[in-house]
């Protein structure tokens, strides 16, 4: 009986652990694996992965008409989840250029800025380590009205990002934050859906503006 009770219970821990880690986008990884199979992609186009912003933006090839882009973004994830799979969702591309976004989902998790970075750092060794000098550029964590009330702890990780990207090789930091700011120094908030956390076409279109000179460069 006390046999039976623990395993359920080591059951029940093992389950609460796959949920909440990266194996909780495990169906999302195979779902691009499956769609790759029948025709892989070649290698050299630009590859945009991340959490959701990156995820929703279906028509990302639209804003960069000249560039070969691969979207692999997947859902709410963090820093951790990616460099997770980094060995199925960007390794295998070999792309030429790799844009980043991660930390919004992060910061929303309770993860401080220096927890974050450990894993940026992490994830930018092992691309520099299975890829050379393939460039990467972070792309900021973006403002949001939802996510408002934390505000000072996304400026803190965007610092730090920007100063990791200005003393590593190979790699940029695209902000996107201060360009959804009004007058003011508050968020925009028409360029947002209605859950005033996701972006609608006007957001895309500041990133659009922003990303345009580094996947052109």
């Amino acid at each position: 009986m006390v046999s039976g009770l623990l395993c359920a219970t080591t059951f029940a821990f093992t389950s609460v652990a796959q949920e909440q880690g990266p194996e909780r986008w495990e169906e999302t990884i195979q779902k691009f694996e499956q769609q790759d199979a029948p025709n892989p992609i070649e290698s050299g186009a630009i590859l945009f992965t991340g959490s959701s912003s990156i995820a929703k933006w279906q028509d990302i090839s639209d804003y960069f008409p000249d560039q070969r882009i691969i979207n692999r973004g997947f859902g709410g994830s963090q820093f951790s989840d990616l460099l997770h799979y980094a060995d199925r969702v960007i390794y295998p591309y070999q792309p030429s250029k790799i844009f980043i976004y991660e930390g919004d989902n992060d910061i929303a998790a309770g993860d401080s800025p220096k927890q974050i970075m450990r894993e940026a750092k992490k994830l930018r060794k092992k691309i520099k380590k299975e890829l050379g000098d393939t460039p990467v550029v972070f792309i900021s964590p973006k403002p949001s009205v939802a996510r408002w009330e934390l505000k000072a702890t996304y400026e803190d990780l965007n610092a730090r990002l920007k100063k990791y990207a200005d003393k590593t090789k190979d790699t940029e930091f695209a902000d996107v934050w201060n360009p959804a700011l009004n007058d003011n120094g508050k968020v925009v908030e028409h360029i947002f859906l209605k859950d005033n956390l996701h972006m609608n076409a006007e957001g895309y279109k500041i990133w659009q503006e922003v990303l345009v000179p580094y996947v052109e460069k």
